[in-house]
């Protein structure tokens, strides 16, 4: 992978905020949370308490070189997970009318596959879709032109 450049930086603390105020919300706002965890899912009280933790771990984690990657990684891999209580929260929210409207979850379901790359390309574990020619062929090598 290529060095961090000053968008990778921003990126990358701008992610590592974004996890660091919701991992703490999860502890603060618990039961608010649990209301929109899907049914199917056990514990969800420690579920929440859980995920909170560990949205704080991959954070932290962003912040050190020795395990930068891998936290986004494992964050990329809880945006994928939490997929489903989002679009539970939506579903609770739109029918039961609590406050927040299509306007605010539409956008977030919609989203969620670039919060998953934001956090693979911000750690450095990808460089898509900014890989550089030289990058693409480490030798210098010129390929062959199809016609």
């Amino acid at each position: 992978m290529r060095g961090d450049g000053r968008g990778r930086a921003v990126a990358r603390w701008l992610l590592i905020a974004f996890y660091g105020v919701a991992g703490v919300a999860h502890l603060i706002v618990t039961d608010a949370m649990v209301a929109i965890v899907p049914r199917l899912v056990p514990f969800p009280r420690e579920i929440v308490i859980l995920t909170g933790l560990c949205e704080m771990a991959g954070a932290i984690g962003l912040m050190t070189m020795r395990w930068r990657v891998a936290a986004g990684w494992g964050l990329a891999a809880y945006a994928l997970c939490v997929w489903p209580a989002n679009m539970q929260h939506a579903i609770h929210d739109l029918g039961a009318g609590t406050g927040l409207s299509i306007w605010y979850h539409a956008p977030r379901l919609a989203l969620q596959p670039v919060i998953i790359w934001w956090a693979l390309w911000a750690s450095g574990a990808i460089d898509w879709p900014w890989r550089s020619q030289h990058d693409a062929n480490p030798r210098g090598e010129r390929g062959q032109r199809e016609i």
